[in-house]
């Protein structure tokens, strides 16, 4: 059983359900208006704490590790959805009797059926104090959401440099010069009539004549013509993150005259 000195050190303890499996953190504490002690506690047993569930102090214990509980993680979290702003009403505490199984094994002075239990906030924290509480004060805090927004670096994708041999045809025009044999007849003139008489006068002859042409020949080499580097650049671009947050209000409800130094919505 939780002793009532320690109901600050639950507020915001993990708990643990009776096999040593964490159901999750510790919310508020439900106290019994008359003596103060710990009835039922609420526990975030959803992702990100959104969803609480009640279970039974009457057999939990407290130890430097957290609130242990004596029912399963599973029991825990299919307990009776019930809203934790406020005071539990009859209705709520029937669900959460019948559920666990109260209604025949625990009776007197550890629970009492008809008693309006009050939640209540320690040292540690907890969403509030009931205005019927044993440790109200005179003011509450106002809390409210803000976002931090940041980067960091992931891997998008990856560039490679990779050189393969592509062939291509080129058409080259190349001038070539060959030679052929033309015959040319001359008459005789004072200017020849002397080699035209130097052979014999009737005879056979012959004169040969070597033709030459070009033919193109082909060499390849190879040369280089660039460098192609990889390299990065950083590039900055604007996005806008949009987000939802919340946060509280906290207004005047009262029907007497209050002067106010500041307006009554915050």
């Amino acid at each position: 059983m939780i002793e009532n000195n320690s109901i600050d050190a639950v507020i915001g303890s993990t708990a643990y359900d009776r096999d040593g499996d964490k159901i999750g953190k510790v919310g508020q504490v439900y106290v019994d208006p008359q003596d103060g002690h710990a009835v039922w506690a609420s526990v975030n047993t959803g992702f990100f704490g959104t969803s609480e569930s009640f279970v039974p102090l009457q057999d939990a214990t407290l130890d430097s590790d957290g609130l242990r509980v004596h029912y399963e993680k599973g029991f825990v979290k299919d307990a009776p959805r019930i809203d934790v702003d406020g005071e539990l009403s009859t209705q709520d505490q029937e669900a959460l009797y019948d559920y666990y199984g109260m209604s025949s094994g625990y009776s007197g002075a550890d629970y009492d059926r008809d008693a309006d239990y009050d939640r209540t906030a320690g040292a540690t924290g907890g969403p509030g104090h009931d205005t019927s509480g044993p440790n109200t004060d005179s003011a509450m805090t106002r809390s409210e959401e803000q976002l931090n927004v940041g980067t960091q670096k992931v891997e998008t994708g990856r560039a490679r440099l990779r050189k393969y041999v592509v062939t291509e045809q080129q058409n080259v025009t190349v001038p070539v010069q060959h030679e052929e044999v033309r015959l040319e007849r001359e008459p005789i003139t004072d200017a020849n009539v002397g080699d035209a008489l130097s052979g014999p006068d009737l005879s056979n002859e012959e004169h040969e004549v070597t033709l030459t042409e070009e033919r193109i020949v082909v060499n390849k080499e190879t040369v280089p013509v660039e460098r192609v580097r990889l390299d990065k650049e950083t590039v900055t671009e604007q996005e806008t993150v949009r987000e939802d947050v919340s946060h509280e209000e906290i207004e005047l409800d009262g029907d007497t005259t209050t002067r106010r130094t500041t307006d009554d919505r915050l």
